[in-house]
């Protein structure tokens, strides 16, 4: 019995000698993980939301671009890695922006909302609120 737990003992340090410490990672990490764009689109008249509309993110010095759709209330959130921003919408047929959001500097871990759009539609001269 004695040589059984003299044997296991010895096992268990020449195991645990052979081991060769902690592993560690030195490979190239991941990029920063960034922070997130938000906004809504709606008309002139605010409580009118415009759904299903393509936003895109353009980072300014990579042209490097990320695209989201409108929810059913128009907002729209965007993931996106740490950099400098210009946020574009599709538009349609005689529609025009009466508000478009400034360039966006996102950091790690930022939240950046209110980054609205208004659209209004261009009819004969007159401007009227799009649906």
């Amino acid at each position: 019995m004695q040589r059984l737990i003299c044997w296991t003992a010895a096992c268990a340090m020449s195991v645990a000698a052979c081991h060769p410490g902690p592993v560690l990672d030195t490979g190239p990490k991941p990029p920063s993980v960034g922070g997130t764009i938000a906004g809504l689109v709606s008309t002139a008249e605010a409580t009118v939301a415009v759904p299903s509309r393509k936003v895109t993110v353009v980072e300014t010095t990579t042209g490097t671009r990320y695209d989201t759709t409108t929810a059913g209330n128009g907002g729209y959130t965007i993931q996106v890695p740490e950099g400098t921003y210009r946020i574009e919408l599709e538009l349609r047929a005689g529609e025009v922006l009466t508000k478009q959001p400034d360039p966006t500097a996102v950091t790690n871990g930022d939240l950046d909302t209110g980054r609205d759009f208004v659209i209004t539609v261009k009819t004969a001269g007159v401007s009227a609120s799009s649906s």
